[in-house]
């Protein structure tokens, strides 16, 4: 069975929040001050504001984990001062606080999903010590439905006093927040103006989900819906003009797919040094499945940066899969992914 079926269909609302930075050591080979780091080590845990070339470069080259076939690293031009990637690695929670059959984040009381959070952020920062760790949590701004609703458009727009809620969250502990957009069957253009008050905070990203795209006017969850490069680049060129005209670090957009044609025409995507594109294999099952899926659409189809997503419940279903993959196992992935999404 297709894994778009098997993934839990959203329903009514989700929300997305964010944790604070809890990136400690936690290993005893790990220096306890930064002191005595080398200093590419230094810089990356210290989450550079301005880019260094030179780091960049061997940050690049860490995260290509020996790749040797010419895709990764990708050959793009330098990233806008205070770029997130390639210095950090994002652990973010992704959920509903009206559900808690959608995820993480909504199916476990606040305090108990933060110090969950904060054990998982300790373990990628014990499996590599080389990329700085930040917390965040994915908020699904816009969900797919059902139903046609108000408009025809299978679409639910979440209310602002929920975002404003998380944002609230958010400033509390100085973190990273994510504000997903499932169109149904409206379109991202006119969905991502709804949000533009949000995405001119620094600490607020952005994530699209071409599986419920439903271009061929198909209801959401019946097939797998897509995006086009045409679709992305809207996207880009928003956000860069959210970023340069209001002098905002880079902005990171987050693309799932586990199909080939949930992204058509990757090789027309444009690149743009104020939007960092991670394509995130948001697909479930065990590890074996997870990996092929990752070498079949990720891999070989190189964009910018890579994500991958875990799943607590459906990637343990098989008999005999008791735990979730592991950073340890997640590493070993060509590229390795800089954004590990956890539902």
């Amino acid at each position: 069975m297709n894994d778009f079926i098997n993934k839990i269909f959203p329903a009514l609302i989700v929300s997305c929040l964010i944790f604070q930075s809890c990136a400690e050591s936690g290993n005893a080979k790990e220096p306890a001050s930064t002191d005595s780091l080398p200093e590419n080590k230094k810089l990356a845990l210290t989450q550079k504001t301005v880019t260094d070339t030179a780091l960049y470069k061997n940050l690049l080259n860490h995260i290509s984990n020996g790749d040797t076939s010419g895709r990764w690293p990708v050959k793009d031009s330098l990233p806008s001062e205070g770029a997130i990637l390639p210095f950090n690695r994002i652990i973010a929670y992704y959920g509903n606080l009206y559900s808690k059959n959608m995820g993480i984040l909504g199916e476990l009381p606040k305090d108990s999903m933060f110090k969950k959070l904060k054990t998982e952020v300790e373990k990628w920062q014990r499996a590599d010590t080389l990329l700085h760790v930040i917390p965040a949590l994915h908020y699904i701004a816009v969900t797919a439905q059902g139903s046609p609703g108000a408009g025809n458009t299978y679409r639910l727009r979440m209310p602002f006093n929920q975002i404003d809620k998380i944002i609230s969250w958010a400033s509390e502990i100085n973190a990273l927040v994510f504000l997903d957009i499932q169109v149904g069957q409206s379109t991202i253009d006119k969905e991502l103006p709804q949000l533009e008050k949000y995405l001119l905070l620094p600490n607020v990203h952005l994530g699209i989900d071409p599986e419920f795209s439903m271009k061929t006017g198909k209801r959401p969850g019946s097939v797998i819906g897509t995006y086009d490069a045409t679709d992305i680049n809207y996207v880009v060129k928003y956000l860069a003009g959210l970023v340069q005209k209001n002098n905002l670090p880079p902005k990171i957009l987050v693309v799932h797919r586990f199909t080939q044609a949930m992204v058509t025409n990757y090789k027309q995507i444009k690149l743009n040094p104020s939007v960092q594109i991670v394509m995130n294999m948001d697909g479930w099952g065990f590890p074996a499945k997870k990996i092929n899926t990752y070498r079949q659409f990720i891999y070989p189809q190189p964009v910018q940066y890579a994500g991958f997503k875990i799943f607590y419940k459906n990637d343990t279903k098989r008999v005999g899969q008791a735990k979730e993959m592991q950073p340890e196992q997640v590493l070993k992935l060509k590229p390795q992914p800089v954004y590990i999404q956890y539902q």
